[in-house]
């Protein structure tokens, strides 16, 4: 058993933060062999106990001065887009054409997915940031290299190869069947394969057919327990463009509905432009929307509107969406997230709590993905995935912490001001 004592936040169930300035974390292997939380709490109520009943079998960290989290969840990246952070562009589809695309043509090539998965995940790790749901590219090389590169870092990572078999350029375009025996071949290889999962994944719906959406549905029927994930209503040119190519369906999302891509598991990117009925079909078939605030604001798409996704009961958390975003630090994301709650002119603002900003990068994600008591958190039962944080880390952030009268004021500070500087260590559950 290892016993950490150090500042700890956690959740409850019902997403309020759990606080302990001076807190205690237990972890040992479980059934499984897997690190698991075995306690978590006041240092004073239960380190007796635990101190007692672990005899010589414990190893005691003492972490004065810092605080240990739960390692983020990032709902929605582009591992490919590694190298597009910070590209020019006028908006979206021009961003796509001009650097997206020819990026992603490359890795058709095993050894150059390898070197660019090897720096994504290191630089996941670097900004604390524990598991991912992320893009490959359309060549199954791509999932390969990044399932690879997880599973040697023993980190729980759920990916898939793109879909799309029309309105992309040759070195992208795949073919329709031979893309669905692809994706099928990847999840029997990957899917709940150490603490892999897999996504099914197209790109979105002006680049697959019907035909491509139509198999894709059959897989998810198929294999109920795997991930979908797609982009849906990120601006007003695509949202036109889809009812272009879809004049049938109700609404942009109703098209993956059509299809039977919607289910628990589905998280969609963006979600921006939705109307009342599509937050309904949303929380009726518990999918989730990623919120990419950095790559909105970015890419200048819109703002998500988090009272009425909250009024609907939506599922949701939070993204980078490297390359769209701008940062890989959770810190960023969450930053950017407060700004676009506050936006007032296009939507109704509000000041989203720094518990709530960091819950919806947390445990509010894992729930999205259906992970809640696994990750994005640290309750009894959890994988022991964490973050050792210093909420010190800069001389501004040591002298804003230094004032903070409450957990509010504390984690504020970190949110407006924070980066990767802020992450000690990234503890990864081990597999003993």
């Amino acid at each position: 058993m290892h016993i950490y004592r150090s500042s700890l936040l956690r959740f409850a169930d019902d997403g309020r933060a759990m606080y302990d300035e001076d807190g205690l974390l237990a972890t040992a292997p479980g059934a499984d062999g897997r690190e698991r939380v075995v306690a978590a709490g006041s240092w004073q109520a239960l380190s007796p106990q635990l101190l007692r009943q672990a005899g010589g079998e414990v190893v005691v960290h003492h972490l004065p001065g810092r605080l240990i989290a739960p390692g983020f969840v990032d709902l929605h990246i582009h591992y490919p887009q590694t190298d597009v952070i910070g590209a020019p562009a006028p908006g979206l589809l021009p961003w796509l054409e001009n650097y997206t695309f020819p990026h992603e043509s490359r890795f058709h090539d095993r050894a150059y997915a390898d070197g660019v998965a090897d720096f994504f995940m290191n630089e996941l790790l670097r900004n604390g940031v524990t598991t991912a749901l992320a893009f490959a590219t359309s060549h199954p090389t791509s999932v390969d290299a990044i399932m690879t590169a997880a599973q040697q870092r023993r980190m729980r990572m759920i990916a898939g190869k793109v879909l799309q078999d029309r309105n992309s350029p040759d070195g992208v375009r795949d073919d329709t069947e031979q893309s669905l025996v692809d994706t099928e071949t990847l999840i029997q290889r990957w899917h709940g394969t150490d603490r892999l999962g897999y996504a099914i994944t197209p790109r979105f719906a002006p680049t697959s057919t019907p035909a491509q959406l139509r198999g894709a549905g059959e897989l998810a029927a198929k294999y109920s327990d795997v991930w979908i994930q797609s982009h849906v209503a990120e601006n007003l040119d695509e949202v036109a463009w889809v009812k272009e190519l879809f004049p049938a369906a109700r609404s942009y999302l109703a098209v993956y509905d059509d299809f039977g891509l919607m289910r628990e598991r589905a998280v969609y990117a963006h979600s921006i432009w939705l109307d009342d009925t599509d937050r309904q079909l949303m929380h009726a078939t518990r999918s989730a929307a990623a919120v990419s605030p950095t790559s909105n604001l970015f890419l200048a798409s819109g703002y998500f509107d988090y009272l009425k996704a909250d009024e609907a009961q939506m599922l949701y958390g939070l993204a980078s969406d490297v390359g769209g975003g701008m940062s890989f630090s959770p810190f960023r994301t969450m930053q950017a997230a407060y700004v676009v709650g506050r936006e007032s002119h296009a939507k109704a603002g509000q000041s989203l709590s720094p518990q709530h900003l960091w819950w919806q990068h947390t445990a509010g994600a894992a729930k999205a993905l259906g992970l809640q008591g696994v990750i994005g958190n640290l309750q009894p039962g959890c994988e022991a995935d964490f973050v050792v944080i210093n909420p010190r880390a800069t001389p501004l952030l040591a002298r804003k912490a230094e004032q903070a009268r409450n957990l509010d004021e504390l984690l504020f500070g970190m949110v407006i001001l924070g980066d990767d500087r802020l992450i000690e260590q990234t503890h990864i559950a081990e597999q003993v």
